[in-house]
This record gives structure tokens, C-alpha cells and sequence, in this order.
């Protein structure tokens, strides 16, 4: 039985909260987590995330059980959907002047028993966490397009200054390469999936010592945002914590 805090904070500096975030259960016990990161223009990025959250909500709660009776009808589901939100938001974006240009990130995570589907696009992250932490997604970023090319480093990539360029959002062009990531709980307590608000200033030793702490859970959400806005808090934040474990919410 998987318990979860979900937080969303608009930060220090910005005025205006960008990011999306939903957790929903199917009677089933199928879980939908999805965090999505908006961005382009003063409210398009609001408008892009929130379709974006809206719709994947609604098709996972609506569609019939045929569509998560296997493992790859789960994983088609996500895919499909994802693309069809895609063309949802490019055609808004499109036909909106003041859209024009706006996209998201998305981490979507389909969960159910110990096993798990990502759907992975742009830079918000997903990390699993016990003794260890382990980043479970890579970036769509510019550095790691230059750290594959061997142009630089792992550690060069982290200070560079280009390190939020991504190179793949949602619902800025008519079809989009979607990233899909299985994993498994395994030994891991805690599945952490997050918008770069959040990992940006937080390390992931960090992430680990607080989410393995003996809080409870909401507190562990709670201290995650604070620490991130008493580092700057420069973008927007936001989180879902799922805990595997039997705790105090």
C-alpha cells in the first residue's frame, strides 16, 4: 500500500506557478503519478503543464481496464496518450497566439505493486531511494547531448552554464520522442519524482538524508521545499514522494 505527499511551490522569485502535479488511483489500485514542468511566455507555460496533467488525469481514470491488463498494454497506454496530449498542446499552441512556443516537461510514472513505467520528456527527474539514491531518468538537456559527444565532462555538465537548456519538451513540435523507463522497486523505500526546481539545488546525498529521515512523510515534503527556497528558490517547485513502506503521513 503505497502512501504519498504531493507539493507544488512557486518559490522565491517567480510570480507565477508553472508546474503541474497529480497522483490518482484506480480502484484497481493503479497509481498515476505525474509531475509536469511548464515553460514559454508569462502564463503559456501554466497553460501547457496543466493540459498536460488535466487530460493524462482524465484518459486514466476514464479508459477501460483492457488498456492496464499487461505490463505492455500499460506501457502502450502511457505512450500513446502522451503523444496524443502532445498534439493537444502544440495545436493550443498553435492556434493561441499567446501560447505560441509553450511546452512542458513530464514525468508520468504508472505504479502497481513493486513495479513500475516511466514516461520521461525534458529535465524533471525520478529517483528511487533506500540506503542508496539512484536517478532513475537522464536529462533531455544540451550538456548531456555534449557529454555524449565526449565534448565534456559528467562534472563539467554540472557547473556548465548552459545545464537547464533542454532539448525536448512536450507540445512544442507535432510529435515527440517519448522516453520509456521501467523500474522496479526492488529494495528502494521511496520513489521521489520531481521538476528541476527542486534537484537543481538540492543534491542527491541531500534528497537521500531527508527523505530517509525519521519525519513523516508530509514533513519530508515540507523540508524538501524549504531547503530548496532557502537555497534561492529561483524557479518553481514541486514534488511527489511515494513511500513503499508502512509510515506516518
Amino acid at each position: 500500500m503505497f502512501q504519498y505527499v504531493v507539493e507544488s511551490d512557486t518559490g522565491k522569485i517567480r510570480e507565477v506557478n508553472e508546474d503541474s502535479v497529480a497522483v490518482l488511483k484506480r480502484p484497481n489500485g493503479l497509481i498515476l503519478a505525474i509531475v509536469a514542468d511548464g515553460m514559454g511566455g508569462h502564463k503559456a507555460g501554466d497553460v501547457a503543464s496543466r493540459m498536460t496533467v488535466d487530460q493524462l488525469s482524465s484518459y486514466f481514470l476514464e479508459d477501460g481496464e483492457e488498456a492496464f491488463s499487461t505490463r505492455d498494454h500499460k506501457k502502450k497506454w502511457l505512450s500513446d496518450r502522451v503523444q496524443m496530449i502532445n498534439r493537444s498542446v502544440y495545436d493550443h499552441s498553435v492556434e493561441n497566439l499567446e501560447c505560441k512556443g509553450m511546452g512542458t516537461t513530464l514525468i508520468a510514472a504508472l505504479i502497481e505493486g513493486n513495479e513500475g513505467i516511466l514516461c520521461h520528456i525534458g529535465d524533471s527527474r525520478a529517483y528511487l531511494i533506500n540506503e542508496s539514491i539512484e536517478q532513475i531518468t537522464r536529462d533531455h538537456s544540451y550538456v548531456n547531448v555534449l557529454v555524449d559527444s565526449g565534448e565534456i565532462s559528467q562534472e563539467e555538465a554540472e557547473e556548465h552554464p548552459k545545464k537547464n537548456w533542454i532539448v525536448r519538451a512536450l507540445g512544442t513540435e507535432a510529435e515527440i520522442e517519448r522516453e520509456m523507463i521501467d523500474f522496479s522497486f526492488g529494495e528502494a523505500a521511496y520513489l521521489l519524482i520531481c521538476s528541476d526546481g527542486l534537484s537543481n539545488k538540492i543534491s542527491k546525498e541531500e534528497l537521500a538524508s531527508i527523505v530517509r529521515s525519521a519525519v513523516p512523510l508530509s514533513q519530508k515534503g515540507q523540508e524538501l521545499v524549504t531547503l530548496a527556497n532557502d537555497l534561492g528558490g529561483e524557479d518553481n517547485i514541486s514534488l511527489i514522494l511515494l513511500s513503499s513502506v508502512d509510515e506516518e503521513v
